[in-house]
């Protein structure tokens, strides 16, 4: 199983996520990555964030975790999602690390109305509202699209 931190960044009530194309269906995805040998988690996300969208983070706390099982063609992943701040810069894709489309600010209500990867956006809301009760969510059931 591969390990997969991301960030959760929130600014005025909106989520910022990396909107991709797959089989013609559009994903967001939160910003992360797979650690380089040797990387801490924190490590992770602050590498990743500043390769692919040129912005200086601090990783604050780790607030969401689970698991999506991939089948047959596809890795599991065990996927960390950590509060994070930006401190410096203005998010601009780098199309030289990632195949992102575009950058999309979503707000929290329509968060569980979009392909999200890791699909976490009622556990997302759940955390912001007070009402998740512990950190690890277990399976997450992620559609795929193909």
């Amino acid at each position: 199983m591969r390990v997969r931190p991301c960030a959760l960044i929130i600014e005025r009530n909106c989520v910022l996520t990396m909107k991709y194309r797959y089989g013609g269906a559009d994903v967001y995805a939160l910003p992360g990555g797979n650690p380089d040998p040797g990387e801490s988690l924190s490590e992770v996300i602050i590498r990743e964030l500043r390769e692919e969208l040129g912005i200086e983070t601090e990783v604050d706390q780790l607030v969401l975790c689970g698991e999506v099982i991939g089948g047959d063609e596809r890795k599991d992943a065990l996927h960390a999602v950590f509060i994070v701040h930006m401190v410096a810069g203005l998010p601009q894709l780098n199309p030289e690390h990632t195949s992102a489309v575009s950058i999309e600010w979503l707000s929290i209500n329509e968060l569980d109305t979009k392909h999200l990867y890791p699909n976490v956006g009622q556990a997302v809301r759940a955390y912001l509202e007070g009402m998740l009760r512990g950190v690890y969510l277990g399976k997450i059931d992620q559609p795929y699209v193909e």
